[in-house]
């Protein structure tokens, strides 16, 4: 078999075998194909596209490049949780103990920020103690003995994931659908799922900035999900406006503590609860949304998914007193309050999430190489959100922030990123479009 006739025939228009896909992911996996013909690969596949039958091909190789972790003797029920990323989305802290406090169990392999979406991995790390790295059999251990895990990539997870996507970031070919998939896939496959509940962000906090690409990604990945033995749901969820108050990793973590103990935003719980439901069917735990939903609130209402929270952040090395009183967690700078302009009334109409997440990420919270050092303390609380009433002189947000040189911009900036109306806004919607095996449903 012959690297470059693989590579013309994808140039020149052809579909490749599922035997010549291998070919290339196996020799590059090992060494034997070069980053340049993989390169070569990777751009004509984007210019020429991938079928369907393709994308499977390469999912599937890519997920047989390493190992694959099997929950069959600890539970039927695995289940998982994948959010394209967005902002002040802290989702997963929230819904994995909830699940969990449902009986599901969650072996969820989370990821890091990079340019303006946040990722679970550093939220975790501004729990002091807490540990993401884990090896295999710790993951697997903690996963039979507790049912839940929260942790970084491992080295034997998709090796052929890790390889192409630092290749796909230099080569202009991160945003093609069929790549996403098979990277998303490959890993959530790999953890030994049973289900999968996808949330697709949309909007200007998102990769995903029209209803279009939303869209076809996750018909994308919920028909190579279900392809591959992995009942698949999506959900497309609106990221215009920052999700939640808290923009940032220790802030966001407060947020989702306060979410566990019934009081976070309407707007996060709205998401964690509308995705607990879906694992729980998924799970088989029962065939109705509305009796899932009361279920997953109940883990709220009764303080369950915060005690697994708790436990959580007790097994993997961390602190778990701050779970129950974040003040015990010192912080080491002080907020700055930014008021509403004095000429300002009426109410909030917009706050712009990719101008609130540039601003956070100047400020520390994020990075935008992976070798980038992230500050756990920095971050912005909106105090006003978009519906409510806006009174001149009150808080409209804070930060945090170790780069007191430049606070008058940050301030500014965040401000910039607020729009208003003399006239009452309806809150936006969270939730837009719901896609199953058996098609859409609007959420409207």
């Amino acid at each position: 078999m012959d690297a470059v006739k693989i590579i013309t025939h994808k140039r020149d228009g052809g579909e490749l075998e599922d035997k010549d896909i291998q070919y290339l992911i196996d020799g590059y996996t090992a060494g034997r194909v070069p980053d340049y013909q993989m390169s070569a690969f990777l751009m004509a596949s984007q210019l020429r596209g991938l079928s369907l039958r393709e994308t499977i091909a390469l999912t599937e190789c890519m997920l047989n490049s390493g190992r694959i972790l099997d929950f069959t003797a600890v539970s039927s029920l695995v289940i998982d949780k994948h959010s394209t990323g967005g902002v002040g989305d802290k989702v997963s802290l929230v819904l994995a103990p909830m699940a969990r406090a449902c009986g599901i169990c969650v072996p969820m392999m989370a990821g890091r920020g990079l340019g303006h979406t946040g990722g679970t991995l550093d939220k975790l790390d501004a729990i002091p103690g807490f540990r993401t790295k884990l090896e295999l059999l710790e993951i697997y251990n903690q996963v039979r003995e507790t049912g839940l895990a929260i942790i970084g990539p491992t080295k034997e997870i998709a090796p052929a994931d890790r390889l192409l996507y630092a290749l796909r970031d230099v080569t202009a070919s991160v945003d093609f659908i069929p790549f996403i998939t098979a990277s998303i896939l490959s890993k959530k496959l790999a953890e030994g799922l049973d289900g999968l509940v996808l949330d697709v962000k949309l909007g200007r906090g998102a990769f995903m900035k029209t209803a279009e690409d939303a869209r076809e990604l996750a018909e994308s990945l919920v028909h190579v999900g279900e392809h591959l033995g992995m009942n698949t749901i999506a959900w497309v969820t609106n990221m215009d406006v920052p999700l939640g108050r808290a923009v940032g990793n220790w802030v966001e973590v407060e947020e989702s503590i306060l979410c566990l103990q019934g009081d976070g935003p309407e707007d996060v719980m709205e998401v964690c609860l509308s995705l607990c439901s879906e694992m729980i069917v998924l799970a088989g735990l029962t065939d109705s949304l509305e009796e899932a939903r009361e279920r997953a609130q109940a883990t709220i209402d009764s303080g369950r998914a915060l005690d697994v929270f708790a436990k959580l952040v007790d097994r993997q090395g961390g602190d778990s007193a701050v779970i129950y009183d974040t003040t015990l967690r010192m912080r080491s700078i002080e907020p700055i309050v930014i008021t509403v302009p004095l000429d300002i009334g009426g109410y909030v109409s917009d706050i712009d999430a990719l101008k609130i997440a540039h601003a956070s990420n100047e400020m520390g919270t994020g990075r935008l190489v992976m070798t980038d050092s992230v500050d756990p303390e920095a971050g912005i609380v909106l105090h006003l959100r978009p519906g409510e009433r806006v009174q001149p002189g009150a808080p409209l947000a804070s930060f945090y922030t170790r780069k007191v040189d430049q606070t008058e911009r940050f301030a500014r900036n965040i401000t910039d990123a607020y729009a208003f109306s003399d006239n009452p806004v309806e809150k936006p919607n969270v939730l837009i479009d719901r896609l199953t095996v058996d098609g859409w449903n609007s959420a409207a």
